[in-house]
């Protein structure tokens, strides 16, 4: 039994051994406290069962005694901590509680001496053996934040003492404690793999974050930054997006590892599986750090793997403030823990407190927002697998940067042919169709990504409704001049507005390489793709679907509809890649202030549109506030007919023009080929039924 030492005597030892303890009440944290002078086999969590009157318990004076000393984590736990004690020393009680190896009673402060401490007295009961391994793990339900916890770790070395004190010889006794798990770093890795097909998927993870965050800007660049660890300059991945930031607890939601699925599918929402923010950050590379703002907290996280080499557990360190007035105060840490965070932060990254500081003042004063920069870049051979161009300033559109998969390989797709598929290779391609109903501003290096939404820019177009498995399915059809000029075709699968699968065949498309060449469809199938219990039938990587009733009822329907669109519409037209082209039905421009897209009138180029248009501006001249104009269902539109001519099929009328446009033919050769219309079709169509004629058949 120690001394009767008073309180300054012991607060000023040392040599005092101290182990954190926290201290709970009807499973609510009242304070992290530090014991000194603990028992080796004492539990980390201290539940108090009942408080009692002091008189009661006489023979206190015959026990060990240690000091319990205040760690508040933030001003709420201070706030209780004092209320707690307050409460016994008003009242005179004790607060006591016990588990299968140790019992406890927390006396109250003595009067004049503050509630910064106080005396507990404890009794260990039974042998060590007998003492639950489980007892000194600690709190549960947050592992990561027991990972960045000073007392995890000593809670964890309790637990090794009190098991290794047991006897070899002696049987172990049955135990109904739960195996609670803790993540080895490098699980890191193995979270990478789940974008190990296609990088750009780990990309998308934050462009699908931004947007549930309600971001009307999101920014994707690499830039070179110093680093000290190397004494050079290497490449930093930054995403910076102005949506509504994160407070301290989504932080930590998001680095945790994995979280309840909701059970309600919102359809406001992308995000879902609780895993997107670290396979996309481990597959792009090695270190991230989060920037986060609101209108009153500011946070930051470092999930790392160069910081946890070499370590059993996964650290990930958190700086948490919260808005005072003016001032930014520590929000659920103490200084200590904030210290050691702080200083792994700036010791395995390249970020000190002055870069940190300057990136916090692209917030404005009450700005929200995420800044996500990633180094350590995942590596193609001696290289690094993403290649940038920064672009021209002011330059056109073939002189704006992009990042590029260096490998620029093709995805393979049942019945695709060409190599020609931007979107797979090229991130700027990808972010044009990424939304189904583009609104928020992306850049890429620094220049504006022209969102290119599919279904607004295809010609002969033809919308088809569904009911599959009770669920209502709109496809639209159409045919797109680049896509044919780079022999693709195929169904965009968006869910939740945003892209799923890319250049799906479906039906005849998939047994010739040729078949529907330029023939683009797209659909959403968020409600199609989900079950009435809230499951969702699509992969944890966004990526593509599983193989489930719905989905195979989708293709096959997919696959007859296209097929009939090709019959109809398609395959009754000769159309020649040397003189004609699939031109819009309505051309689309985007305002740059409401995002709502405008149809252009009949005849005006959209070539001479500015980079930024508003709803003000020719041709619309209107106001923001106009609704936005829809694509008409069930209507086949066909592009405009030259001037002079008409859908007469007579054989010397078309005799005639032919003879006319041979005349002009080498004088238009460098105009615009769009001008190619039905009647030019009808014109080669009957070409080619008079060349087909026996010589003794034709007309002398």
């Amino acid at each position: 039994m120690m001394g009767d030492l008073g309180v300054e005597e012991e607060l000023s030892s040392k040599d005092a051994f101290k182990q954190y303890v926290m201290v709970k009440k009807d499973r609510k944290v009242i304070c992290p406290t530090q014991c000194l002078n603990p028992p080796a086999n004492m539990p980390s969590v201290w539940h108090i069962t009942d408080i009692v009157r002091q008189e009661k318990l006489a023979n206190l004076s015959s026990l060990s005694r240690c000091l319990l000393r205040r760690s508040p984590e933030n001003s709420h736990q201070e706030k209780e901590w004092g209320e707690f004690l307050g409460f016994l020393q008003k009242h005179k009680k004790v607060a006591t509680g016990k588990d299968e190896c140790f019992q406890f009673f927390i006396l109250p402060p003595k009067e004049g001496s503050g509630f910064s401490c106080t005396f507990a007295y404890y009794r260990e009961r039974g042998k060590p053996s007998e003492c639950p391994v489980g007892k000194a793990s600690g709190s549960t339900s947050h592992l990561i934040e027991d990972a960045c916890s000073p007392y995890s770790e000593e809670a964890v070395v309790g637990a090794q003492t009190c098991n290794l004190s047991a006897k070899a010889s002696e049987r172990p006794e049955k135990t109904n404690q739960h195996n609670l798990v803790r993540a080895n770093p490098s699980f890191l890795t193995t979270l990478a793999h789940t974008h190990s097909g296609w990088i750009f998927g780990a990309i998308a993870e934050f462009v699908d974050n931004s947007r549930d965050a309600k971001a009307t800007k999101l920014e994707v660049s690499i830039d070179m930054i110093f680093s000290r660890a190397t004494g050079r300059e290497i490449p930093m991945l930054c995403i910076i997006d102005d949506g509504c930031g994160m407070n301290h607890q989504e932080m930590l939601r998001m680095v945790s590892f994995g979280h309840n699925q909701p059970d309600v599918d919102d359809p406001n929402r992308i995000g879902r599986f609780g895993i997107g923010f670290k396979t996309g950050a481990m597959k792009l590379g090695k270190d991230a750090l989060v920037l986060t703002q609101t209108s009153n907290s500011r946070s930051i996280a470092f999930l790392s793997q160069t910081l946890n080499e070499g370590k059993d557990n996964l650290e990930i360190p958190i700086v948490s403030y919260y808005r005072y007035g003016q001032f930014m105060e520590l929000d659920k840490q103490n200084e200590t823990l904030f210290k050691h965070n702080l200083k792994a932060i700036k010791e395995f990254s390249p970020f000190d407190k002055y870069l940190i500081g300057q990136k916090v003042g692209l917030f404005s004063r009450e700005g929200t927002g995420t800044h996500i920069y990633i180094w350590n870049l995942d590596e193609w051979g001696s290289n690094y697998s993403l290649q940038w161009e920064s672009g021209i300033t002011g330059g056109s559109s073939f002189h704006q940067g992009d990042i590029f998969i260096r490998s620029r390989r093709v995805r393979a797709r049942p019945g695709q042919m060409t190599q020609t598929v931007p979107l797979d290779y090229s991130l700027r391609s990808y972010l044009e169709v990424i939304f189904l109903d583009p609104r928020i501003k992306i850049y890429v290096q620094g220049s504006q990504v022209k969102s290119r939404p599919l279904a607004r820019s295809l010609s002969k177009t033809v919308v088809e409704n569904c009911t599959i498995m009770g669920k209502s399915v709109q496809l639209t059809l159409g045919c797109n001049q680049l896509e044919w000029e780079q022999a693709n075709c195929g169904i965009f699968l968006y869910w939740h507005g945003r892209l799923i699968e890319a250049y799906k065949r479906v039906g005849s498309m998939m047994h010739n390489g040729d078949k529907g060449r330029g023939v683009i469809g797209v659909i959403d199938v968020t409600d199609l793709m989900a079950d009435d219990n809230g499951h969702v039938w699509v992969h944890n990587n966004k990526q593509g679907f599983q193989d489930c009733e719905a989905y195979a009822e989708l293709e096959t329907w997919l696959g007859e509809k296209s097929d009939k669109y090709l019959d109809e519409h398609v395959d009754k037209v000769e159309l020649k890649a040397s003189s004609g082209v699939y031109k819009p039905d309505n051309e689309w421009v985007q305002c740059d202030k409401c995002r709502k897209w405008r149809m252009l009138s009949h005849g005006f180029n959209s070539k001479t549109l500015p980079l930024q248009w508003f709803c003000y501006m020719k041709p619309f001249n209107g106001k923001c506030e106009i609704p936005e104009q829809e694509v008409e269902p069930g209507v086949i539109t066909v592009s405009s007919k030259r001037q002079g001519y008409s859908f007469s099929a007579d054989p010397q009328e078309i005799k005639g023009k032919l003879s006319r446009q041979a005349v002009g033919t080498s004088k238009n050769m460098g105009g615009n080929v769009s001008s190619h219309t039905v009647d030019d079709d009808q014109a080669n169509d009957y070409l080619e039924r008079r060349k087909k004629l026996r010589r003794s058949c034709r007309k002398s």
